[in-house]
């Protein structure tokens, strides 16, 4: 019975948000494109570990307690060791299965597809804390705090990836790149201060995390309600190519070939 409880408070958030951010997609994507986001944000975790086992090897202040480590080694461990690469692993699940997918041809796709695969990092981060302490509190703490903080930073991540596709298409590569490198930055640096202002053992930083989450979750549910009654398309059915999924101008695609139909 209580292993039961712990399992459904530490699924239960992230299907609930999962659904809010589905149903908001008036052109909804095909279910194979987001169980594959869903079980890329698995991956993430895997690619989570092994980055950071490498790291360990290398930087100092990756490896031991936090207890043991300076402001300043604290402060790179938040940003670097955790926010940049977890918000990397995620985002590349969700450039290699949803950027150049066909299916991507709105400004709200980009942020479906950040957050079905953040949580699905987060679905398995969730579980292991949760099973961990096996603690309901800890559940509930995750429930409103560090699951939807994942949502908030895919938000972010969605929106600069929506951005980078829509200026791919216009051939404004400089403004792409831009966006790109943003679409990877903005999430790390906002998961950096959540997690540096936990970890920091400052209760002036823990009153900061507070005023920062609230501020968070009002931008992060905005720019999604924004995104989900303003959408609009940024291209048309059949502008990638249909075998390699290069941006195609015209009637044959220019890197391999193939005749678009």
């Amino acid at each position: 019975m209580y292993i039961g409880i712990l399992a459904s408070l530490a699924i239960l958030p992230v299907l609930v948000i999962l659904l809010i951010v589905y149903f908001k997609d008036r052109n909804k994507e095909p279910m194979s494109l987001l169980i594959k986001l869903f079980f890329g944000g698995f991956l993430s975790c895997i690619l989570t570990l092994l980055i950071s086992g490498i790291l360990e090897l290398f930087l100092p202040f990756m490896s031991g307690s936090l207890a043991n480590k300076t402001f300043f080694e604290t402060l790179l461990y938040a940003f670097l060791g955790v926010a940049l690469v977890e918000e990397f692993s995620k985002w590349l699940m969700t450039y290699l299965i949803g950027y150049n997918n066909n299916e991507f041809d709105e400004l709200y796709d980009g942020i479906v597809y950040a957050i079905f695969v953040s949580l699905g990092f987060a679905f398995v981060e969730n579980i292991l804390y949760v099973f961990q302490t096996s603690s309901i509190q800890t559940a509930l703490l995750r429930a409103v705090s560090a699951v939807p903080s994942h949502a908030c930073d895919a938000i972010f991540m969605g929106y600069y990836l929506s951005m980078a596709k829509r200026y791919a298409l216009r051939g404004m590569k400089e403004k792409e790149s831009k966006n790109v490198w943003l679409s990877i930055l903005i999430p790390a640096v906002l998961h950096g201060i959540y997690d540096f202002c936990l970890m920091s053992g400052y209760m002036i930083l823990v009153a900061v995390f507070l005023v920062f989450v609230v501020i968070l979750y009002i931008l992060s549910i905005g720019k999604l309600k924004h995104l989900s009654n303003n959408n609009k398309k940024i291209k048309f059915k059949n502008r990638f190519c249909s075998k390699c999924g290069k941006a195609v101008t015209g009637e044959f695609c220019s890197r391999c070939g193939t005749r678009q139909v």
